[in-house]
């Protein structure tokens, strides 16, 4: 990897031999994992008082669940959620903050409440003005691989090349490379098999020449897995985050903050002693 140094917002982060922590806000009521939880003010803005505290470095904010079979929303509805909160946020805490939609228009009224980061999960390719819109804001992104069916020829290699596409999106826009984060997907357009299978070969996309964030926290391949549901799938989250780490990922997106950062520093501690 090329580029050492990735910036969100004010803050610089060094990414040599690092992995940093992405804390998961759900302000919506159908969230897969913590739906209704805190999508009141004063409920959300505790919790991320309490990832702050437990080692977070970054907190993610999104308005609608994506989820399978999730609702879509309109994005006048998820701007309200999402944009009051965010400037909430950044009035409160200094750290910075993502949103978490594939919408321009959300991502807009993020960046305007104080955000540095777009999360889109469908890498700049379901709305044609998502590229332009933060190559314009000069904020940092997050691609990820995603899409509608689980077909794939040469599974790891057609990854690769999906997300290339988004990179090119991103280039013709005129996204600078050293603004962009890319996220293998997991949970998305994938099948069971194939979410371990890119988890366990994660490294491989270090190949693309950009800084890899990891989101697997809760998600149905731990608990399918370990026959588990969401509310008990902390163990096999830190499994994930532990390969993250060994593959060189930058970030890892979680909810649980505390026990993944005690996991991503007993991880570092060991590669620091075996180099």
């Amino acid at each position: 990897m090329k580029k050492t140094v990735f910036k969100i917002g004010g803050r610089e982060f060094d990414l040599a031999g690092r992995t940093y922590i992405m804390g998961i806000l759900n302000v919506t009521p159908d969230s897969f994992s913590d739906g209704g939880k805190f999508n009141q003010e004063d409920a959300a803005l505790k919790h991320v008082e309490e990832m702050i505290a437990e080692g977070a470095d970054i907190i993610d904010v999104g308005g609608e669940s994506t989820r399978p079979g999730h609702q879509q929303i309109t994005e006048e509805e998820e701007i309200i959620r999402t944009a009051s909160m965010i400037g909430k946020i950044s009035e409160r805490f200094d750290i910075p903050i993502s949103i978490d939609t594939y919408k321009a228009k959300v991502a807009s009224a993020a960046v305007q409440a104080g955000a540095g980061l777009v999360n889109d999960i469908w890498g700049l390719k379901y709305d044609p003005g998502m590229a332009n819109l933060i190559a314009e804001s000069g904020i940092s992104c997050c691609l990820m691989h995603n899409r509608k069916n689980a077909q794939y020829r040469n599974f790891i290699e057609d990854v690769k090349e999906e997300l290339r596409e988004s990179l090119s999106l991103a280039e013709q826009a005129g996204i600078a490379r050293d603004k962009i984060l890319l996220d293998p997907g997991v949970g998305f357009g994938k099948t069971y098999e194939q979410n371990l299978e890119i988890i366990r070969r994660l490294s491989q996309l270090n190949d693309l020449g950009y800084p890899l964030l990891l989101g697997t926290s809760r998600k149905s391949v731990i608990g399918l897995a370990l026959d588990l549901p969401v509310t008990e799938r902390m163990e096999g989250t830190l499994v994930t985050t532990v390969f993250g780490v060994l593959a060189g990922c930058a970030f890892v997106r979680v909810h649980d903050v505390k026990e993944n950062k005690r996991a991503i520093q007993m991880a570092e501690a060991l590669q620091e002693v075996l180099k």
